[in-house]
């Protein structure tokens, strides 16, 4: 496979995941942002398991995951364990209504 048809492929990927996100988001409560995933979940807990340096477990419930590689992105549950930024947001119902 060369590199134009690597990068088409990617491409398509890429585009059936944000049609994916785009039918989905609406059905979550939270979207969760790591350093290495973005996550839409319905239920999230996070927990201090050190404090120098902070470690955080988040653990989301009914996930989604971005990640076009994946075969499946729908999670029963996740768990996250770092020491890096974790961006945990409620989604606005009412601005994701189509």
């Amino acid at each position: 496979m060369g590199d134009e048809e690597l990068d088409d492929y990617e491409s398509t990927l890429e585009l059936a995941l944000v049609q994916e996100y785009k039918a989905v988001v609406g059905m979550f409560h939270y979207a969760v942002e790591t350093d290495r995933r973005f996550y839409l979940a319905n239920d999230v807990a996070v927990d201090v398991r050190a404090t120098t340096p902070a470690m955080l477990e988040v653990t989301l419930t009914d996930a989604w995951v971005w990640d076009m590689y994946r075969a499946a992105r729908f999670v029963p549950s996740v768990r996250v364990l770092t020491f890096r930024d974790v961006n945990i947001e409620r989604l606005p119902k009412e601005d994701l209504q189509p």
